[in-house]
């Protein structure tokens, strides 16, 4: 069983800020498959840091504008 990430992230909000970028389309610049990107988006798969450094590079936007660690300290 797929344990989900408490790694949260904004891919969806910047796909659309970016001429409305397709899930395939950011596949393709980053060389994973659609289903890769939908899990990541849906919290269900943490990339690798490597595919993480690749998905803000696409944006042009720093790594923590992309992904979020929530601050358990509550």
């Amino acid at each position: 069983m797929v344990k989900p990430t408490h790694v949260t992230n904004s891919i969806r909000t910047l796909r659309f800020a970016n001429g409305e970028m397709t899930q395939a389309d950011l596949a393709d610049r980053v060389g994973v498959t659609r289903q890769t990107i939908i899990a990541i988006e849906q919290g269900k798969y943490s990339p690798s840091l490597e595919m993480a450094f690749q998905i803000a590079r696409v944006f042009n936007v720093r790594l923590d504008e992309v992904f979020q660690y929530p601050d358990e300290q509550g």
